[in-house]
């Protein structure tokens, strides 16, 4: 696939891995919608997009409130004048015990990383089937193929990306609507806190940059790809789980011990 001049919008554009996804976008000649929270932030960013002699646009948007998801869909299509690509790269994350997690966290992880991905890719659906044409990309994570220890929530919204994505992508088999699953393991990028990295270091677990794994998603968008695992050991565990998952809960025995030494507990 060529990606010059394809209209692409991209979530979760102003964090660590949506920034470097953008710049190589910029860099093959994309046209970009940047989909974020902050506006100052999203402005800066399309300085630096359109420095490569691209087009961007700022769609601010909060994707864990109701109706964020259709209205945005609205909105960057009569910015771009149609979307061609759309990649679900937002995301929020916690390192936390399950019983320390409250309602409203659980609530606003489940709404940004499933409930509005779902209603994103249902919104522009209707577009792509006129068509006959487009592609939805997932960023997913290996996560959503091995469960870990003191990232329930997490590993839950995951699993259930993975899950949509095949069940999309069967769904669409007699069409020309490609569907791509992108399961990163560990990126260095602000989105982790400082015990993350931490627990990461001492256990020995190796994380790529952001821009490595953004290098990764565009080419497999290029190659368009149904699925992508990057990183080794994790991506063998992930494979492992799926066949022997009681080898793998043995694995992770010494795993979820280290881990509890950086949980912080929260105040009362």
């Amino acid at each position: 696939m060529q990606l010059k001049q394809q209209r692409i919008l991209l979530t979760g554009a102003t964090g660590g891995l949506g920034q470097a996804v953008a710049i190589l976008l910029a860099k093959k000649g994309a046209i970009l919608g940047l989909v974020g929270r902050d506006a100052q932030k999203l402005q800066a960013l399309k300085q630096t997009v359109e420095s490569f002699g691209t087009q961007a646009v700022c769609l601010v948007a909060d994707l864990s409130t109701a109706n964020a998801s259709s209205k945005l869909i609205a909105e960057a299509k009569a910015a771009l004048g149609g979307i061609d690509i759309l990649i679900n790269n937002a995301g929020v994350l916690d390192f936390t015990e399950l019983q320390d997690q409250s309602d409203a966290r659980i609530a606003e992880m489940v709404n940004t990383n499933v409930t509005a991905l779902i209603q994103l890719t249902r919104a522009l659906l209707p577009d792509f089937l006129s068509a006959n044409q487009g592609r939805f990309v997932f960023i997913g994570s290996i996560f959503g193929s091995l469960g870990f220890p003191h990232f329930a929530t997490y590993c839950a919204t995951k699993f259930a990306v993975h899950g949509f994505s095949q069940a999309l992508r069967r769904e669409l088999v007699d069409t020309n609507i490609g569907v791509t699953y992108i399961a990163p393991r560990g990126i260095a990028t602000p989105m982790n806190a400082p015990n993350v990295d931490a627990m990461w270091k001492k256990s020995g677990n190796a994380v790529d940059s952001a821009e490595h794994v953004a290098r990764c998603i565009v080419q497999a968008l290029e190659a368009e790809k149904q699925e992508l695992f990057i990183g080794q050991p994790q991506t063998f565990f992930a494979w492992l789980n799926g066949i022997f998952p009681r080898v793998v809960n043995i694995g992770l025995k010494k795993q979820t011990a280290l881990a509890r030494e950086f949980l912080i507990k929260p105040k009362n």
